[in-house]
């Protein structure tokens, strides 16, 4: 009998024009700090060290729209993130004052959908 390997979480990679800007607006929405790896690879990493999204700056890069629109570049991830508040209020205001926009569809009382400054759709979720 043979186990499986381990496999872990390491970060989910967003293309983006600008890495530096991007990275910027993740690093304040959620208080991570911000870290390069090197010329390519610039990460923003939870302060417990188990998440890490990376940014990836593409030349000709076409932000998503969202909701889907058919011949349009569509999503290919979102990110969802919850906040242990149940001040939706504040948590809006706190991702708009960062950059993010507000989406003109929404689904749910539970979480809120918002875009950030490069056109990926991102949820906030409220369990407090």
């Amino acid at each position: 009998y043979m186990s499986n390997p381990t496999i872990n979480f390491a970060s989910v990679t967003l293309d983006c024009p600008n890495q530096e800007e991007l990275a910027d607006f993740y690093a304040a929405l959620l208080g991570w700090n911000k870290r390069r790896f090197d010329e390519e690879w610039l990460a923003v990493i939870s302060p417990d060290k188990h998440i890490c999204l990376l940014f990836q700056e593409i030349e000709d890069y076409i932000p998503p729209v969202w909701p889907n629109e058919k011949g349009k570049q569509q999503q290919m991830t979102h990110l969802d993130f919850a906040s242990a508040t149940n001040e939706k209020e504040a948590v809006k205001s706190h991702a708009l004052s960062c950059g993010a926009t507000l989406a003109s569809v929404q689904y749910s009382q539970d979480y809120t959908i918002f875009i950030d400054p490069v056109g990926h759709p991102f949820c906030i979720s409220f369990f407090g």
